[in-house]
């Protein structure tokens, strides 16, 4: 074997962890393919004879690759809410297979990529290597710059941001997400009669005007339209997870891990009374999402 295809074989033992790495960095497949390729081309570009950890030296370097793709992206903001697709169902024109990527995006959790896009590069690296992949910080402080206690300030920063604060007790949140995980189950089913049993009989829908599919608001009541309408929208459910809105439960869309639009209950006595679907880009950025852990 000669040492082209020796460095082509360690490389490759790498490879999925690399992936994942870079996956929950840029929450974009083919952006970590990308960084997946750099970082494979610096290796082959290396003298590798003083690379002592291959595995630690390949996380860095990937890491370091992803920090540029993230910092690139804040200058330009080319993933700013206003050039997401207008129905998810269409997705973005990636160079990966869209089924692969979203069955990724579903396998690490739509809410926390959702979350993790809202971090700053250096919070979203320090999070994701330190408390996802135990890295020290030690390790991680030299990428961003930073002292090891900066660093792990920016993790714990970035921790309350994934996690939130939750506005009701825990065993409120419990019943809620039994509620909203029923009218989730229901509406990827396609039972409506299952639907109706959750939903007050005099129960009002608000969406706002870039919820679609016209340019108006829409606003819809009682029981049996209600279920009728989330029945349209069966297979846009498929890319919907609870996660914390704001301190309670609710319902986030997010196609390939992209923040789509929002759902958010009003419940009372273990039926919901109100839904508001928010989907204008002003409005999202103004929720407090995290990752629900009840």
């Amino acid at each position: 074997m000669d040492e082209s295809t020796d460095l082509t074989g360690r490389f490759e033992e790498h490879r999925s962890h690399l992936r994942a790495v870079s996956y929950r960095m840029l929450g974009s497949l083919s952006e970590a393919e990308d960084a997946v390729q750099e970082a494979w081309l610096r290796l082959d570009r290396s003298d590798t004879g003083d690379i002592e950890n291959l595995g630690g030296w390949l996380t860095t370097v990937v890491s370091r690759i992803c920090l540029n793709m993230l910092r690139s992206r804040e200058s330009r903001r080319e993933d700013s809410m206003e050039v997401y697709p207008t129905d998810p169902a269409v997705g973005r024109e990636d160079t990966v297979d869209p089924e692969q990527e979203a069955m990724l995006a579903d396998s690490v959790g739509l809410a926390l990529l959702v979350v993790l896009d809202t971090l700053a590069p250096a919070e979203r690296l320090a999070f994701v290597l330190h408390d996802l992949f135990a890295v020290p910080f030690d390790e991680i402080a030299p990428m961003i710059e930073r002292t090891p206690a900066a660093t792990r300030q920016l993790a714990s920063r970035a921790r309350r941001r994934v996690k939130g604060a939750p506005a009701a007790p825990e065993a409120d949140l419990t019943r809620r997400r039994r509620v909203v995980d029923a009218f989730l189950a229901a509406t990827r089913g396609g039972n409506f009669d299952a639907l109706v049993t959750l939903l007050d009989p005099d129960i009002v829908l608000r969406a706002d005007k870039a919820v679609g599919p016209t340019p108006a608001p829409i606003f819809l009541s009682g029981a049996g339209t209600v279920a009728k309408a989330a029945m349209a929208a069966m297979e846009r459910a498929r890319s919907t997870q609870p996660a914390l809105v704001n301190g309670t439960v609710g319902l986030a869309m997010a196609p390939l891990g992209r923040l789509f639009l929002v759902l958010a209950f009003t419940i009372e006595e273990g039926l919901i009374t109100e839904i508001d679907v928010i989907a204008e880009p002003e409005r999202l950025r103004e929720l407090d999402l995290a990752v629900l852990d009840v």
